[in-house]
């Protein structure tokens, strides 16, 4: 897995130039993605989740047309009814009180989470898939930990985020601050007021919110997060890089009853010294 994809779990993070370039570097070569495999059977007598199908939706500010992906439920095709239309780049979106309702109704449900934790399905811009599970505890933890052949564990502490290569026996440290888990960490998330809109959508299965944040020397990027229609559950996020690609992250088998161990959440930052 390429540094690319792990970024895209973290969503992004505010970086010098240099550093930026580098972390965010691949060949530009996008191989066709095939789904992901069913979950496996839960040893209780209940019917598995079914797995999000996240899928890579590359699209190059060079002009030309990205490979094509097959469609899943999500931001409905131009001509059907959604619940606001997508701003451009740099523009923030004016929404209605229905829509201004609904992004307030997922901040709640947010900011009610203190705890959660299941698998995860992560494909690259480049088609590569990726799984593990992840943890939360608010305010401010957080662990990815990857299957293998991935040799990453991503770790927030509530301070610091740390993204370790357990084969090169690296460790790469950034300020929480920096990044937008720290309002997805907070323990109160109000969209409205510390996110910028720049679309919002809504169908029978999907809840979908985009956001966008633009940083010096690197660029505009993009969060699409989408929610369960019904519950509003987390489901899945795509982050759209200032080149224009896709990482995904899909969730399932969410558990938002069970306290994860505190110690998972350690960062040992002497390895950094």
């Amino acid at each position: 897995m390429g540094r690319t994809a792990v970024l895209g779990t973290l969503i992004w993070l505010s970086l010098s130039a240099p550093v930026f370039a580098q972390l965010w570097s691949w060949p530009p070569t996008l191989p066709s993605w095939q789904p992901a495999p069913p979950a496996p059977e839960p040893q209780a007598a209940v019917p598995a989740e079914k797995i999000p199908l996240p899928i890579p939706a590359p699209l190059p500010k060079t002009g030309q047309p990205a490979a094509q992906a097959p469609q899943q439920a999500g931001p409905p095709p131009a001509g059907q009814p959604t619940a606001a239309r997508a701003a451009g780049p740099g523009k923030t979106l004016t929404l209605d009180e229905n829509q201004r309702s609904l992004v307030d109704r997922v901040s709640l449900y947010l900011s009610s989470v203190q705890t959660l934790m299941g698998d995860f399905v992560q494909v690259g811009p480049d088609g590569s898939k990726t799984e593990g599970e992840f943890y939360m505890q608010k305010p401010g933890r957080m662990r990815f930990e990857y299957h293998p052949p991935s040799p990453i564990d991503i770790t927030a502490d509530g301070r610091l985020v740390a993204v370790r290569n357990r084969t090169l026996d690296t460790q790469d440290l950034f300020p929480l601050s920096q990044t937008p888990l720290r309002f997805l960490l907070s323990e109160r998330i109000d969209l409205l007021r510390e996110t910028n809109i720049v679309g919002v959508y809504a169908d029978d299965i999907f809840v979908t919110i985009v956001v966008e944040e633009r940083q010096p020397l690197i660029g505009t990027n993009r969060l699409m997060m989408m929610f369960d229609a019904k519950t509003l559950q987390i489901k899945q996020w795509t982050v759209t890089d200032p080149q224009g690609y896709d990482t995904t992250v899909a969730v399932y088998n969410l558990d938002s009853t069970t306290r994860p161990d505190p110690t998972i959440f350690t960062i040992n930052t002497s390895r950094n010294n």
